[in-house]
């Protein structure tokens, strides 16, 4: 697939990932998911989107909205240098992430989501 042309239509492969961080171990965890999500945006043509946010309730559950352009994209992405920080600070993490693939719905004009890139 053209690095210019999204999968389905416009519709991206998202993940909503849940995790949740020792309390010990929250400001390496930050340091380390902070590289991972800048280097995935500036980095990989791929990846069109990757935010971090903070439970309102827990200081300690973290939520990830990353959207790639196809499975080509997320696998690029984890190969990444970057992705290898945050890996390397997954003992920092209590419990299993919990992840959830998605296919973006709305908004569905394609150039949302690469107009930036």
């Amino acid at each position: 697939m053209p690095a210019g042309v999204l999968q389905r239509g416009g519709r991206m492969l998202a993940m909503w990932v849940k995790v949740r961080v020792k309390p010990d171990g929250r400001e390496r965890f930050l340091k380390a998911i902070e590289v991972d999500a800048l280097g995935s945006e500036r980095d990989e043509p791929g990846c069109l989107r990757f935010n971090v946010l903070q439970d309102a309730q827990n200081q300690n559950v973290y939520y990830f909205y990353e959207a790639y352009r196809d499975e080509a994209a997320l696998e690029a992405h984890r190969a990444a240098s970057h992705y290898a920080v945050w890996r390397a600070a997954a003992d920092t993490l209590d419990g299993p992430p919990e992840a959830t693939r998605c296919q973006t719905v709305f908004p569905a004009a394609a150039d949302y989501w690469t107009r930036n890139k």
